[in-house]
């Protein structure tokens, strides 16, 4: 692969890594309405998707190709 590819691979995969990390923890959604609080509960689902994409750009930019 070229060298150019495997860079941005590598940049692309560390910020999606980044990205997925953030929302998986990022504090959960309150709404307050005067005495009523509601609470959503927190679906990880796309940050495992968006940890799992990062992993695998990561990946694919540390193989090594025919030189």
């Amino acid at each position: 692969m070229n060298k150019t590819i495997k860079t941005i691979l590598l940049l692309a995969g560390v910020a999606l890594l980044v990205y997925g990390t953030y929302t998986m923890i990022q504090p959960e959604t309150e709404v307050s309405i005067g005495d009523l609080d509601l609470i959503k509960s927190q679906d990880n689902t796309n940050s495992y998707i968006t940890i799992a994409l990062g992993i695998a750009a990561v990946a694919l930019s540390l193989i090594k190709g025919k030189s």
